[in-house]
């Protein structure tokens, strides 16, 4: 009875996949090897093998033991000294669960880094104390980002060498934190490390008195993660419908998302046919549920036409279905992507046609920066559309990891070239060429109309050109408080002009997108599309607008046009933008306000503005003095 009791007790424990990364000896796998010694997770005969190696002229750690050797486990990376494969290894405590991914730490292995991160909920970074953080560190917290992982332990292994320096974890803290802020993450953790002495690996450090935090394997064992998992969005993707006899039809898979009942009315999708759930059963019988990520049969009340590569939803909350996505893709392949190239897309049960057919833009995983790119080479990043040759029904991949995920395989070999990451954006915004910068309406049907009233007779009546002043500047640099002095000025003149302000914007407009790059850039679009239409009117538009990425700011003025728009930048530095909002920058500075220009996400300031406003050297003014002396010169408003 205690066998049986104990193997219920192991039963009932949750599961926590987690992957390991770092830079190459900041000493991935000794720390594996510790959790897995001191965990009492290696076996005997595995323990012996370790050991006759580690006699055999590897350096010895723990009890003669080389503990990097339970995970190096192939004999190329021993003979190289590198990790080069996937090391999966399975432990257990009393508390939880264990599935560990040991993940490559040099750089062209990065595709092997996605392969171990792809399921994890938690992925350790280690960062060498003696070496600070490194390019590599950037790049596997992006890639943990980029994946979707919620929860970060950033390790700082070999404390032991930097003599238990307090000061050395706390300058890597804040470096890594000014990154990460940038990254989607729910929670970051950093503990202080020796995994060759076993310092707060297990045990608590008593080398580090002043670290009073959890040891990283107590964090393994109570993070929570129960959260993580999607039980709301019911997607239930049909694998193999089962005909034992006439009597009976059942439709098995694994739920990929939220919770089915009996009784439940869902959704066939793509077909959109109505029914309820009959029952649903497991191995073992009927089941009063099933949710993710079981693997059950579900039987329906009605017959209706259920085949592999449906989708059974909830009837009041369903996917997106389309042919054309937008992702963020990693290659895996040598031979590099090409756009109109003809592949195949496995998406959940469904394998169908496709062709990538833009590349937006590639990502540097070491800066995050973008540039323009035809193609994606061997463990590159980019983002992609995507046409399909069937509908996929979809949901984002931060809403949704299964639903969201897909991978790319050669037709000619069957093998699998690339992992997609399907956005939250319409990928129909931008027509496909990435020079274009221009938008792109979603129907083919859609055409557009010119009014009776011509630009020169707007301006005539008006007594002034349309234009659009764009203000752009870090925060605290004056923009909004200048564009409404301006905008007051022009009124006094006679002018009509109205002011388009990016907080205003987010309280209407844009109160749909939060603050990361992408979100950033769509409401600078809407902005400009905005001006665009209040220039149709013969109005003159003041955008008062962070816009950090010069590449946004030139994409809005190819939308309003060119010979329409006029860039000032207010330069205050931001010692003097702190000074003005300190409660801001302080929250920015504490991680509260994540993605802050100037702080944890970049400012790109203009390489060539029509007009440079030093806003901490002129009063507001002497500032709108300037603009109208701009605008007057221009020949858009008529000179005094």
């Amino acid at each position: 009875m205690d066998v049986v009791r104990l193997l219920q007790e192991n039963e009932s424990k949750d599961l926590l996949r987690f992957v390991t990364a770092g830079s190459v000896d900041d000493g991935k796998s000794t720390l594996i090897g510790r959790l897995l010694y001191e965990s009492k997770g290696i076996f005997e005969d595995q323990l012996s093998a370790i050991r006759a190696v580690t006699d055999a002229g590897q350096a010895a750690g723990t009890d003669g033991v080389d503990l990097a050797l339970v995970t190096d486990g192939l004999k190329a990376e021993r003979e190289q000294g590198i990790t080069i494969d996937v090391a999966y290894r399975y432990f257990a405590t009393p508390r939880r669960k264990f599935i560990i991914a040991d993940t490559p730490g040099h750089e062209q292995y990065t595709r092997n880094t996605a392969t171990g991160a792809s399921t994890a909920s938690l992925a350790i970074i280690l960062i060498d104390a003696t070496r600070g953080v490194l390019t590599q560190s950037k790049r596997h917290a992006f890639i943990a980002s980029l994946l979707g992982i919620p929860h970060i332990v950033v390790a700082v292994n070999k404390m032991d060498l930097v003599g238990w320096d307090r000061a050395v974890f706390e300058a890597i803290r804040r470096e890594f934190t000014d990154f990460a802020a940038r990254l989607q993450f729910a929670d970051v953790t950093f503990i202080p490390v020796s995994a060759l002495l076993g310092d707060n690996v297990v045990e608590p450090s008593a080398a580090m008195g002043w670290y009073t935090g959890s040891t990283l394997l107590n964090h393994l064992e109570t993070v929570h993660i129960a959260s993580d998992r999607n039980l709301i969005d019911l997607r239930f993707p049909v694998q193999y419908v089962l005909r034992p006899d006439r009597r009976f039809r059942g439709y098995l898979g694994t739920v990929a998302s939220g919770v089915v009942r009996p009784g439940d009315e869902i959704t066939v999708i793509p077909s959109g046919v109505h029914t309820r759930i009959r029952g649903v059963f497991g191995p073992d019988g009927d089941l009063d549920e099933g949710f993710c990520p079981l693997a059950v049969g579900v039987t329906l009340e009605h017959d209706v036409d259920v085949s592999r590569g449906d989708m059974l939803v909830h009837v009041r909350n369903v996917p997106r279905v389309d042919r054309t996505v937008e992702a963020m893709i990693l290659w895996m392949a040598a031979e590099p992507m090409r756009t109109g190239t003809p592949y195949l897309v496995k998406h959940l049960t469904r394998t169908i046609p496709a062709e990538i057919s833009a590349v937006r833009y590639g990502v540097d995983v070491n800066t995050l920066r973008r540039h323009e790119t035809a193609q994606l080479g061997l463990n590159a990043i980019g983002r992609c559309v995507v046409r399909l040759g069937q509908p996929i029904a979809y949901d984002p991949y931060t809403r949704n990891r299964a639903t969201g995920a897909f991978i790319v395989i050669d037709r000619v070999s069957n093998t699998t070239v690339g992992a997609g990451m399907i956005l939250d954006r319409d990928p129909n915004e931008w027509t496909g060429e990435p020079a274009a910068r221009v938008s792109a309406p979603r129907s083919t049907h859609v055409t557009g109309h010119a009014g009776a009233v011509s630009a020169e007779q707007r301006a005539e009546r008006l007594g002034h050109r349309a234009a659009t002043v764009w203000l752009t500047g870090l925060t605290g640099a004056g923009k909004s408080t200048l564009a409404y002095a301006v905008e007051r000025r022009l009124f006094d003149l006679g002018c009509a002009a109205s002011v388009i302000d990016g907080e205003n914007m987010r309280l209407g407009l844009s109160k749909d997108l939060g603050f990361g790059a992408d979100d950033r850039a769509e409401n600078v679009r809407r902005a400009a599309e905005a001006a665009r239409l209040l220039n149709g009117g013969g109005l003159i538009a003041l955008c008062s607008l962070l816009s950090p990425e010069a590449a946004t700011r030139s994409r809005s003025a190819e939308i309003v046009g060119a010979d329409r728009y006029v860039e000032v930048y207010l330069s205050a530095p931001i010692d003097v933008c702190r000074r003005r909002k300190p409660d801001t920058y302080a929250k920015a500075d504490s991680g509260e306000i994540k993605h802050f220009s100037g702080v944890t996400a970049a400012y790109e300031p203009p390489a060539a503005p029509d007009l440079n406003l030093p806003t901490h050297e002129l009063d507001v003014e002497a500032c709108v003095d300037r603009i109208i002396a701009l605008l007057r010169e221009r020949g858009i408003v008529p000179k005094a």
